[in-house]
């Protein structure tokens, strides 16, 4: 089976929950209206679907391969990765000075989506350019960014993000790739980089490598790090490519997932020196990888989302098609398909539902990312840039960790053919299996929610949205039958739960934090489950609102609504629970070393 994407449940939410007509009359997004959006969805669903899709499997089974330093793209990437350049994807988001199509993020959201559950591996390339031209754009000077982001747009080149070393994972307080200047504007770069994403490949001319490292008489620490562009082929001053750089690949890694995207070992400088440019301000650079790694977050979210949708694609399909066991209401004397089967139902509806609320919940964080660059007034601007970010460790963390219980559940749903490999279930669990660790782990994530997000404010942005979740609850109010009771009781009762959390957070950061954060990766599911129910809840509304329309379509929508109150809601209060009660902490940290 191969990828459909899902464009009218993507419509429905960027029009219906995400504010597309909003977002299309900010300043520059004028063009960005409903029909824009569909034609651009159609023609990328087009793409992942007959061009990306049927390479999915052809990646696992022949991943990337490396001889002599030279990294092989798997068969049938290269040319794919051709046509998805010439599409002008690369460039959706970007803007039209520097050759992009300028669109905004709630269009481009989408599309990475369905790049992402199309194929996996290869969305990783873009995705790693789409960071470095952020990074780019934000902090590189007028000359950086003629001469690298038109060509990383173009797909002509790529781009990657260079911060792991092997005695530097996530504390990168311990970077010791190092960068000496040559007193002409330029630095050697001499480090080994790990763990680097498309770090080297055979589908694009050169490969913009954007690399931490420090110089001579840094500071210690984070403050002591500088960023610099290191190309693999340095160009001359007529934009053309001249001499390979010093940066070499030495090695690739043996993974359990996403096997057909290289995952290289670099050495910079080991012939002299690999000639580097100074992006922005010396030792700053941590604070310049953060915006890749900010983009890098929301689309690593994506990732999530793109994949749990692929995998309940494909356990819908064969829960229709798998004969086995009559049914346990005795409706037939045969076998009958296992969709009749309630527990298949259940697991079917949980994969659904899931994916559901964190598209929507993601969705409407790209809006905000929308209104924050667009908006006439500058207030607004800051308050939906701190909403944006609030909810990018919730997007990365939330998303990812729900993906994996969703292709989990696609292995279930195919029982003992989910085990087997040929099926293609088994791919998508393991594929997801990275995309809790990479960027930033769900415990980085959640540390970056409470310390970053919620307690530098104050709680402001935290208690801003439970207010918004509180009117969306009385608004339920006004409607009647089961579902609307359902979502309103549970999702009352999800607010008070995370605003219990909010004030114990609060209360407790400075005189215990080993207690809150033992409940930080809590305190981000907790966050997850009750903001993407808040979604679903303003989905029941928007259904409800539309339902003579498309009955089929709208009912669906209420239905999976009133499945996630019943059924996901619900572990909000579990959450609290172990976030705020007084030994929380306590039983996390009761074990001693040597115990366990």
């Amino acid at each position: 089976m191969s990828y459909t994407a899902p464009i009218k449940d993507m419509l429905f939410v960027m029009k219906d929950l995400a504010g597309l007509d909003d977002v299309a009359a900010l300043p520059g997004f004028e063009d960005a209206t409903s029909e824009t959006a569909q034609a651009v969805l159609d023609e990328a669903a087009k793409l992942c679907g007959e061009v990306l899709a049927p390479l999915n499997v052809e990646g696992d089974r022949n991943p990337s391969s490396w001889k002599d330093g030279v990294v092989s793209a798997s068969p049938g990437f290269k040319d794919a990765f051709r046509q998805f350049a010439e599409g002008g994807w690369q460039g959706v988001q970007h803007p039209t000075e520097y050759e992009g199509q300028g669109l905004p993020k709630l269009i481009g959201t989408p599309c990475v989506e369905m790049l992402n559950a199309s194929n996996l591996s290869f969305a990783l390339c873009p995705l790693l350019t789409d960071g470095a031209i952020e990074a780019l754009l934000t902090a590189g000077t007028e000359e950086q960014k003629q001469r690298y982001v038109p060509k990383l747009i173009s797909g002509e080149w790529t781009g990657t993000m260079n911060l792991t070393e092997p005695q530097a994972g996530s504390d990168l307080a311990l970077v010791r790739t190092r960068a000496e200047p040559q007193g002409d504007g330029t630095y050697r770069v001499f480090g080994t980089k790990i763990f680097i994403t498309w770090g080297e490949h055979d589908m694009a001319d050169n490969i913009v490598h954007l690399v931490l490292a420090r110089l001579l008489d840094a500071p210690e620490g984070v403050k002591g790090i500088s960023l610099f562009i290191v190309p693999k082929f340095m160009i001359d001053d007529d934009g053309t490519l001249g001499a390979r750089n010093d940066v070499h690949c030495v090695s690739i890694e043996h993974k359990l997932g996403i096997k057909a995207s290289p995952t290289a070992v670099l050495q910079f400088g080991d012939h002299g020196g690999a000639i580097g440019y100074l992006v922005g301000e010396e030792n700053r650079g941590l604070e310049y990888m953060f915006i890749m790694m900010n983009a890098a977050r929301f689309a690593v979210g994506m990732q999530g989302i793109g994949i749990a949708d692929r995998a309940y694609q494909k356990a819908v399909a064969y829960a229709k098609e798998r004969v086995q066991s009559r049914p346990v209401d005795g409706t037939a004397k045969q076998p009958v398909t296992i969709i009749h089967h309630p527990d298949v139902r259940r697991m079917l509806a949980s994969m659904r539902a899931l994916t559901e609320g964190a598209r929507a919940l993601a969705y409407v964080a790209a809006a905000h990312c929308d209104i924050a660059h667009r908006h006439a007034d500058e207030a607004v601007r800051t308050e939906h840039q701190a909403i944006y970010e609030y909810l990018v460790p919730v997007v990365k963390g939330w998303s990812t960790e729900m993906s994996i219980d969703v292709a989990s559940l696609g292995v279930q749903v195919h029982g003992g053919m989910g085990f087997i490999e040929e099926t293609g279930a088994a791919q998508f669990y393991r594929d997801a299996r990275i995309l809790t660790i990479y960027e930033g782990t769900t415990a980085i994530q959640a540390n970056d929610l409470i310390g970053r997000k919620t307690l530098r404010d104050g709680g402001a942005i935290a208690k801003k949205l439970l207010a918004d979740v509180a009117q969306t609850v009385e608004a339920l109010a006004a409607h009647q039958g089961a579902a609307f009771a359902s979502m309103r009781e549970q999702l009352a009762n999800g607010h008070r739960a995370l605003g219990a959390a909010v004030d114990y957070v609060l209360a407790n950061a400075k005189s215990d934090p080993n207690a809150v954060f033992a409940g930080s990766v809590p305190y981000l599911k907790l966050a997850g489950v009750v903001l993407c129910g808040w979604q679903m809840a303003r989905a029941l509304l928007a259904a409800e609102a539309n339902e003579a329309s498309d009955p089929s379509f709208y009912s669906a929508k209420m239905a999976t609504a009133r499945f996630y109150a019943e059924h996901v809601l619900p572990q909000a209060g579990a959450f609290e629970a172990s976030i705020v009660s007084a030994k929380g902490g306590e039983g996390v940290l009761a074990l001693a070393e040597d115990q366990f």
